[in-house]
């Protein structure tokens, strides 16, 4: 037969596995069942033997293009392009964070009005026993401790202002801008170690923040600051002193999933102390024991 005369087109429901087996795309237990079942039919045969002269004839025109390296335009056209997208992939990833962050601040601020009067100095049930009620100063503060954790937590180069290296610098910087001596809780024996802290700014006054990190890259970080404004001193004293005790209920742990991660927090004579992470309840329950014991040896 000659594979260059015109043959009769295939049926509609013939032409799609007489393709596959031309271009060999067929298993070849198929591909031998339809040769078998075509091999008296002389359209079909004259027919594939015609698509398989152009597909010789088409491959050979076109030899050297499939051997020739890709033309350096279409290659950085190609790299733009793949830039854009990852690019393009990542506002959106930070749009959806951002959006997150926005939302627990909303939710923190329109919460303080929507928290029943009265509430402080009773108790609530938790657990197997009781602890005291926080007020809305206290949820807002554990929510804004959330937040911050979620914000902060993910940097790579950029995680704290001032570095574990220069932790006497960064206590002393802190503890000023607090008006309060800090001291920063040792979580070695718990598998954590300090990454190092910043300045935060909060609803009633400036807020610190420490990060710690174990050897799993798993981060967690103790938030703290005065729930109410704190005196101001003399611009030329240098030395942070002790606030006087504000009058606000002390408050046992308290367990939170109001934010973007969990926590625990608490309250001291009107300062609080919130403790972040991806860990389950045990596992802050723990740590924020450790952080509490060493801040009230």
């Amino acid at each position: 037969m000659d594979p260059t005369r015109p043959a009769p087109p295939p049926r509609a429901d013939e032409t799609s596995a007489w393709h596959a087996l031309v271009d060999g795309q067929l298993p070849p237990a198929q591909a031998q069942a339809l040769r078998e079942q075509l091999r008296d039919n002389e359209a079909a045969q004259t027919t594939m033997s015609h698509w398989q002269a152009q597909r010789q004839r088409l491959h050979a025109l076109h030899q050297d293009m499939l051997h020739a390296p890709v033309p350096d335009a279409m290659l950085a056209a190609a790299l733009r392009a793949t830039d854009r997208r990852e690019q393009h992939t990542q506002w959106w990833r930070w749009g959806g964070m951002a959006a997150s962050v926005l939302l627990a601040f909303v939710l923190g601020w329109t919460g303080r009005s929507q928290w029943p009067a009265g509430m402080s100095g009773k108790t609530i049930a938790a657990g197997q026993g009781t602890m005291q009620a926080v007020a809305g100063p206290a949820q807002r503060f554990a929510q804004q401790a959330s937040v911050a954790h979620a914000v902060y937590q993910p940097e790579v180069r950029h995680p704290v202002e001032v570095t574990a290296a220069q932790q006497d610098h960064l206590v002393q910087w802190l503890s000023k801008r607090l008006d309060r001596p800090l001291k920063v809780p040792a979580l070695g024996a718990q598998g954590y170690e300090l990454v190092g802290g910043r300045l935060l700014p909060g609803d009633t006054g400036v807020r610190a923040q420490f990060m710690y990190q174990n050897s799993t890259g798993q981060r967690i970080t103790l938030y703290l600051g005065a729930l109410a404004p704190v005196p101001t001193h003399p611009a030329n004293d240098n030395k942070a002193k002790p606030v006087a005790p504000i009058a606000a209920p002390t408050t046992a742990f308290q367990f939170t999933q109001e934010g973007p991660v969990p926590g625990f927090y608490w309250t001291d004579a009107g300062f609080g102390y919130a403790l972040s992470g991806q860990l389950s309840r045990p596992e802050l329950l723990t740590l924020a024991t450790v952080v509490y014991q060493q801040l009230n040896p």
